[in-house]
């Protein structure tokens, strides 16, 4: 859009040619004149110089002076106002007359050769003109033959240039006052123009804007010239246009505002209906989830009756038919075991109950347990199940192990699952975040059908699988994947899927993970492997490249071979190995091929180890008689097989005996407050080791009571005893006993981050937590006490060999052992006095339950999660310090009541199997 306004351009296109043609025609006429003045003068100038040339050449010949300087005096008063002077020079350029002389005399001067001038010349000087006349002897002396007379003088007149000046000045004045009249005029013609213009286009923007406002009074009544008249009926037309559209739009409104605030009702009353219905729909979410839990848990015990004897029919004798069925029973129920699990877990991840653990745990074992789970799935169908864990990757983390095998064994089972032919691969790597945690890279890929890409995003959504139609070759429910998800995410990771169809699959997720301050001690006899050389025969290249990783850590010699021509041109060779690894099939097919390896091998090597794809006892053994010392199962356990290869060797070494520490017990009087007898006889036996008295109280009002009347050296408290907690008899026992500046230890089985600080406030010296190891006793006992130690040797401890009372998923009988300092009877006694009390425990956890009581399930909950700290219950203890951790962030009793249930389930399993293995010993 133009900047300039209608007047502006008017006058504009207006002035503008009448300046130029003005200034064009000024310029042409006053150039004209001044050139028209110039050569007039010189035409004057010549004209008086030609004359006076001729005049003066009979003085000049007669040398009459007086008569010449008449002729130049009379001739410069004639024309005085014209000519400076006149003047006669010889032929050799020397004044003979002037009229008049002044100092600029020397440059009128001819500068030519006066002879050869023959006729007049004008010249510019300065502001004047210069004529330079010949001056001729037409005298006696010439002929009339003659081109030119002689030239006897030269005659100069010196023409003035003012007058010229004047005239051109006239002329350029003239022009001006021309171009400035024509301006003027055009100024005053364009204005009156651009009036007629401008105003009525300002009445008719005004009468727009009036328009545009609304307004309909828009002020031009008037009657205008022209066009502008037409455009002002036409804005009076639109005007009253606009009033009738206006009236009736209003009406318009009106109506729609009225229909619009009946809707406006309607919609609140449907809000309000929406409202209600999603309340319901909430509270019927929330029933379908507590259902969905209790449901789980109540078919959970069934089935695991089920599967548990079924396990026990298998050991009894049977026939082909009978076996069938049992097979068909065991698969059928292990299905629905994972289908109820998975529902319980997903119904937990929609409640937002699902927590991890923060444990320390030893990667390749957590590993090995999900491999050696699902291996016989991978035999059934003759595929390679290979791990491989990158040397750097560090064994102790700290985390959630039961999540992280949930997600292996998910991933690596519908890896299984979905692969007919070919292998299935895990690797893992990791990446450092800092110094205190590290980011797991784990990748699950197979052979198998793969997937679409179209199909890829609803793997990861609720019952979605990549095959839903009714021909579906594999069950499931659909939900392993998004529980997958959900844990990894969970663990502050990533799961991605690369997958074509016919092509496999490749599952790869993250987790992050903490680095522990302590690392567990790896006690794997590699020491006796160094330098042992080793021919190691495997064809699967993931699984050689694994194995060789991990012997080679132990500081093996490796022969490697991967084709049976250079497994035999190895074994061809003069020299022998220590150990000889074969890995194969080994199913019923190839079995001479295999004996084969063996027949060779036998005579090259000093033991013979075969790395089998089956968990057959039939075809070990068959194995072993033929020539193997020993059958290991595919995917290689990292420790079984470090022990098989070192068995012979620790052998040749006799076992050193070690002497028992005699330890001199601290002079010390301690106090044990704890209403868990396991507890009490845990911490009585362990301080019994260390201290010379012990005194025992089963509640704080008891530890108060005591200590007004004992002076002791230090005092274990728990913290949650029936009549007196542990926190108010400690607040007692410093302001009014004998105790006041004694040290008072907090003893519980759990704890959040804050209540430590909050304890140290109330007067504790001390935390500990269970369950309680030795050295973290005495540890407590040297910061907390006035008695040095003796100083002792520091020697080895035998570890006490012992046998598990009964066999149970629930008991690890080694961390029983552990956690009360390796004595079998303390740890058998304390293991009695927690299945004494299990009934019990069900009996209250069942009331909490009915009563939906979150003060009473806290009670029973901590008083079981000490019991079970030092009896090798490590699921059991977990599942306690789940619930208790929610209760104590008064999560309420809906939030934990899923995993209430299976602790309840739990404790019965537990029961169970203490009964059966009573029974059986009978």
């Amino acid at each position: 859009m133009s900047k300039l306004s209608l007047r502006d351009s008017v006058l504009l296109l207006t002035l503008i040619p009448t300046v130029l043609i003005g200034l064009i025609l000024g310029g042409y006429f006053t150039i004209n004149r001044y050139v028209e003045l110039e050569q007039i003068l010189k035409q004057q100038g010549t004209s008086i110089a030609n004359s006076l040339a001729m005049t003066v050449e009979h003085p000049l010949n007669t040398k009459d002076k007086a008569k010449l300087h008449s002729i130049i005096t009379k001739a410069h008063n004639q024309h005085a106002s014209l000519v400076n002077s006149i003047a006669v020079f010889d032929l050799h350029n020397q004044l003979i007359m002037t009229s008049n002389y002044h100092s600029e005399f020397n440059d009128l001067h001819y500068r030519g050769n006066v002879a050869a001038l023959h006729a007049t010349e004008a010249q510019k000087l300065r502001n004047n003109f210069v004529i330079f006349s010949p001056v001729k002897d037409y005298g006696t002396g010439a002929t009339w033959q003659d081109a030119h007379a002689q030239t006897i003088a030269v005659l100069m007149v010196e023409i003035s240039q003012d007058q010229a000046i004047i005239g051109q000045q006239k002329a350029l004045l003239l022009s001006g006052t021309i171009i400035l009249a024509a301006l003027l005029l055009s100024v005053f013609l364009s204005t009156r123009l651009s009036r007629m213009f401008s105003t009525p286009l300002s009445q008719l923007q005004l009468a727009t804007d009036k328009l545009i406002e609304g307004k309909t009074d828009i002020g031009v009544n008037q009657q205008m010239q022209g066009e502008f008249d037409m455009m002002r009926q036409g804005l009076i037309t639109i005007s009253e246009k606009m009033v009738g559209q206006r009236d009736e739009m209003q009406k318009h409104i009106d109506q729609a505002t009225s229909d619009y605030r009946e809707t406006l009702e309607q919609y609140e009353t449907q809000n309000i209906q929406l409202n209600i219905a999603k309340k319901e729909a909430q509270v019927a979410n929330r029933v379908k989830s507590d259902f969905l839990a209790k449901m789980s848990h109540e078919l959970r015990t069934p089935l695991n009756g089920v599967i548990g004897f079924t396990r026990q029919l298998y050991k009894t004798p049977l026939n082909k038919h009978q076996k069938d069925y049992l097979d068909t029973i065991e698969l059928s129920a292990n299905s629905l075991l994972t289908i109820i699990s998975d529902i319980l877990d997903f119904s937990k991840l929609e409640a937002g109950a699902m927590e991890l653990e923060n444990i320390q745990f030893q990667l390749r074992d957590a590993v090995n347990e999900v491999m050696t789970l699902l291996a016989p799935s991978a035999y059934e169908k003759q595929l390679e199940l290979s791990i491989a864990v990158n040397r750097q990757v560090p064994d102790n983390l700290v985390g959630d192990p039961t999540r992280f095998k949930q997600v292996l064994i998910n991933l690596i089972s519908n890896a299984i699952k979905f692969t007919e032919k070919g292998s299935v691969k895990v690797d893992i790597s990791h990446r450092l975040k800092g110094d205190s945690q590290t980011s797991l890279l784990v990748s699950v890929s197979d052979t198998g059908l793969g997937i679409a890409q179209e199909k890829q995003d609803t793997l990861f959504t609720p019952f979605a699988q990549a095959d839903t139609s009714i021909t579906r070759k594999f069950g499931g429910t659909g939900l392993g994947l998004i529980i997958t998800k959900h844990i990894v995410e969970v663990m502050q990771g990533r799961i991605t899927l690369n997958s074509a169809l016919g092509s496999g699959s490749c599952f790869t997720f993250n987790a992050i993970f903490n680095l522990p301050s302590r690392l567990f001690n790896d006690d794997l006899p590699c020491k006796p492997l160094e330098n042992k050389r080793v021919l190691y025969f495997e064809p699967q290249e993931h699984t050689r490249n694994a194995v060789i990783a991990q012997i080679e850590s132990w500081h093996m010699q490796v022969t490697v071979c991967d084709s049976d021509e250079a497994f035999f041109n190895a074994l061809s060779q003069e020299f022998s190995y220590d150990i000889c690894l074969v890995g194969n099939m080994a199913t019923v097919d190839d079995m001479q091929t295999v004996k084969s390896y063996i027949n060779h091998a036998r005579e090259k090597a000093d033991y013979l180890y075969l790395m089998v794809n089956t968990i057959s006892h039939n075809m070990r053994e068959s194995l072993i008689g033929s020539g193997a010392d020993a059958c290991i199962s595919k995917p290689l356990h990292h420790r079984k097989l470090c022990e098989m290869l070192a068995a012979p060797y620790r052998l040749d070494h006799p076992d050193l005996s070690i002497e028992t520490n005699n330890a001199t017990h601290l002079p010390l009087k301690v106090l044990i407050a704890d209403d868990n007898d396991a507890n009490l006889k845990l911490l009585y036996t362990l301080l019994e080791e260390q201290v010379e008295t012990i005194e025992t109280a089963h509640n704080g009002a008891q530890a108060v009571g005591l200590c007004k009347t004992h002076k002791y050296d230090l005092i274990f408290m728990d913290i949650q005893m029936p009549i007196m907690d542990g926190i108010t008899a400690c607040i007692s026992i410093k302001e009014s006993s004998m105790n006041d500046d004694t040290p008072i230890i907090a003893v519980t089985a759990h704890a959040l981050a804050g209540e430590k600080e909050q304890l140290v406030k109330d007067g504790f010296s001390g935390y500990m937590t269970k369950p309680i190891d030795e050295d973290m006793l005495k540890q407590i006992i040297c910061d907390h006490s006035a008695a040095s130690p003796v100083e002792r040797e520091q020697k080895e401890e035998q570890l006490v060999s012992s046998v598990a009372p009964f066999e149970s998923h629930l008991l690890d009988w080694n961390l029983a052992l552990q956690r009360s300092g390796n004595k079998p009877h303390l740890a058998l006694e304390m293991l009695n006095m927690l299945l004494q009390s299990v009934p019990e425990t069900i009996e209250h956890l069942n009331e909490a339950s009915e009563q939906a009581d979150p003060e009473l399930l806290l009670k029973v909950i901590h008083k079981f999660h000490g019991a079970c700290c030092y009896t090798g219950v490590p699921k059991l203890k977990a599942l306690a310090e789940t619930i208790e951790t929610a209760l104590k962030q008064d999560k309420g009793f809906d939030y934990v009541e899923p995993e209430v249930l299976d602790l309840i389930d739990e404790l019965t399993n537990l029961n169970d199997d203490a009964e059966i293995t009573a029974t059986s010993s009978l």
